[in-house]
């Protein structure tokens, strides 16, 4: 089925990456190759791929271990019906992290998931990132398409100065502009006044969390440096402002 003209699918997708917290997993049992589905916790990677903090002593785990080859279901968790809802299939390999990358994952995955923070030193708990080959996106009557990595994941190649910086621009979103985070999910987004917290900073937008709640707020252009990020959220607070 070819997609509307007025649908953009690859925001979309992006959009369930960055805000989806709780997903299904699947993966292959090793001896019959029998899928295996089990509910996982996710955060998103600066480029938008899936992170994974999973026991060893879990089944889906130990199936990672002996063949890497997974999906995973994503939706919104829209009310009612929740086939009426928008939801993704990734396809792709999760690849277990290691040195500086275990780091990343790390930090991305506490600032979405800060309970985390009880188990994750335990031995048996590892990071895997999911490596996506392809995406299915389900959103509807005349809403349906594959798109390949290049069209939902966020270039990060251009990006050093920005990574490096994130994690002190999340610190400081959340420490001193909690008002100016309420200003972007109110006015800008259309959401309700909570307690938002920036939980991650790429060149494409900024992840918000409130409680269960996310919201994606994507810039309208890219930024790759801390300077432009800088800049970029004073004019989106300026904007929301004027909002009144």
């Amino acid at each position: 089925m070819q997609p509307t003209a007025d649908f953009e699918a690859s925001k979309l997708a992006r959009s369930l990456l960055r805000r989806s917290r709780q997903g299904a997993l699947a993966t292959l049992m090793p001896e019959s190759g029998d899928p295996y589905c089990s509910l996982v916790n996710v955060a998103s990677h600066a480029d938008g791929s899936p992170i994974l903090l999973i026991s060893r002593l879990a089944l889906h785990t130990k199936n990672v271990l002996a063949d890497g080859r997974v999906s995973l279901m994503l939706d919104e968790r829209a009310a009612g019906d929740p086939l009426e809802g928008a939801r993704i299939m990734l396809a792709g390999r999760a690849e277990e992290a290691a040195g500086e990358t275990t780091k990343i994952l790390r930090r991305r995955y506490l600032n979405a998931h800060p309970s985390a923070e009880a188990f994750v030193d335990f031995k048996d708990f590892s990071f895997f990132r999911i490596a996506p080959s392809g995406l299915h996106l389900v959103a509807g009557f005349g809403r349906i398409i594959d798109l390949t990595p290049e069209k939902f994941l966020t270039e990060i190649g251009d990006a050093a100065d920005l990574l490096e910086a994130e994690q002190g621009a999340v610190e400081h979103m959340n420490e001193d502009h909690r008002e100016a985070m309420n200003l972007y999910a109110t006015k800008l987004l259309g959401a309700d006044t909570a307690d938002w917290r920036c939980t991650g900073c790429d060149p494409g937008g900024m992840d918000m969390q409130a409680g269960t709640a996310t919201l994606r707020l994507d810039f309208p252009e890219r930024v790759t440096s801390a300077m432009a990020l800088r800049k970029m959220l004073v004019r989106l607070a300026g904007e929301a402002r004027a909002k009144g």
